[in-house]
């Protein structure tokens, strides 16, 4: 099912004027202000292509990366490769040292009705017009997006794993987690990794915005193109592919941080009542313990008080959107239905776009930005389980937007995907 391809990225030229991990910054949907300016102030420094800036910031970071490319900043590869990208790291609490194994290549950019590729939840439009808007511009990918792919027999392992013992790159990056790319240029191992995901479907796991982005790009092109092939450069999106079945995939969650409201607290307390049970809490700090583990449950942390929040069960059955249970079974599904559309007034579609809701993957974030008068109210979740990724994927529907956290995120800078033709037509040629 699914078409993959080695690649010739773009990558920085050994210099010593810079090291890597000068030049690779967090992708652009965590990039932090603080961050941004600190990456800015470096003028190699990834950021500056995935996420530009000034009153024209698609144009600028096409005129950057020619300029890049004619200074030999940026060089590309002679020969065509699937790289491996392994990430070792640990979790707060936890001793152990993972790894989440993984390889970049080329995908071709399947719209979800052909079921190849899967999604798991909603989109901000907005972000996904600056997506397309850059590669545009730029025809380049400046980060792999994240997918998942079903393999318990763990065929391609050995091989990466070979790899890595002779990286180009290691870094540890702004999560603390340590990076290591390789890359596979042996033309019978590359035939394999195509061949074993041949008939796989694929998984998004992480970069909805960016995947959509070069899904409307490939649109775009197609219908400009009366001599379209589905073979030209612009079909094509770069992914880092896992395997599912790994021990060592985390999801973690992504809470949710409503800066206004027009109600009283008492109101909105009041009205809580009528679909949940309400316990309060003296620590706000340990909201996310309280709730671990246990079904329909949140923390709350309102105007300084913190309580546990946990559905009646009888009043599951009242939810009137159209999806699948394995959707209305769902934490996030039933915060947004009860509290955001029911209690709030902010309807399932509004709710993409309302911009009094923010997200926040850090617990200890939540609380400062309520103490601080920043935010209104802070909720709470749990993390999202693979198997219910899996199960929504498989059911056709989709999760509300920022259902899940893959930690760690991928970073940007370790290599560039190019989809000018010239460029990207001896990447497909030279292996197949």
């Amino acid at each position: 099912m699914a078409e993959i391809l080695p690649l010739r990225p773009w990558r920085y030229r050994d210099s010593a004027d810079y090291t890597i991990d000068e030049l690779t910054s967090p992708l652009f949907d965590v990039v932090s202000v603080k961050q941004r300016e600190a990456l800015y102030c470096n003028p190699y420094n990834s950021i500056h292509l995935s996420v530009p800036r000034g009153a024209q910031p698609a144009e600028e970071a096409a005129t950057l990366l020619q300029a890049w490319k004619d200074q030999g900043i940026l060089q590309q590869d002679p020969l065509p490769g699937i790289y491996v990208y392994y990430q070792y790291f640990r979790l707060p609490g936890d001793e152990k040292t993972y790894c989440r194994k993984g390889f970049i290549c080329h995908i071709k950019a399947y719209d979800w009705p052909e079921g190849v590729l899967l999604r798991h939840e909603n989109t901000i439009p907005s972000a996904v017009n600056d997506r397309i808007d850059l590669l545009d511009k730029t025809e380049l990918n400046t980060s792999p997006t994240h997918g998942l792919y079903t393999d318990p027999g763990f065929i391609l392992e050995p091989y990466m794993d070979e790899s890595i013992q002779s990286p180009i790159y290691e870094t540890e990056d702004y999560q603390g987690a340590r990076d290591v790319l390789a890359v596979i240029q042996d033309h019978d191992v590359i035939e394999l990794f195509i061949h074993t995901l041949r008939d796989k479907q694929i998984l998004l796991a992480d970069g909805h915005h960016r995947y959509e982005g070069s899904l409307e790009y490939r649109k775009k092109m197609t219908a400009l193109n009366p001599e379209h092939t589905g073979f030209e450069a612009y079909n094509y999106h770069l992914m880092f592919l896992t395997n599912s079945e790994h021990d060592d995939l985390r999801i973690l969650p992504t809470h949710r941080v409503l800066l206004s409201m027009e109600m009283t607290d008492e109101e909105f307390l009041d009205k809580l009542k009528l679909y949940f049970e309400i316990f309060p809490k003296e620590d706000p700090y340990e909201l996310n313990e309280v709730i671990a583990g246990k079904r329909w449950a949140f923390g709350l942390y309102l105007s300084g008080n913190a309580y546990k929040l946990r559905l009646k069960p009888e009043v599951h059955n009242q939810i009137t959107w159209n999806f699948p249970d394995e959707v209305k079974d769902l934490d996030l599904t039933i915060m947004h239905y009860f509290i955001f559309e029911k209690i709030l007034g902010i309807y399932r579609q509004a709710q993409r776009t309302y911009a009094a809701l923010s997200y926040e993957r850090n617990f200890t974030a939540c609380i400062r930005k309520v103490d601080t008068g920043e935010a209104r109210l802070a909720l709470i979740t749990n993390a999202v389980s693979m198997e219910q990724v899996k199960r929504v994927c498989h059911s056709g529907a989709i999760m509300p937007q920022k259902s899940t956290f893959f930690y760690p995120k991928v970073i940007c800078g370790f290599l560039f995907s190019s989809i000018k033709e010239d460029e990207f037509v001896t990447s497909a040629a030279a292996c197949l």
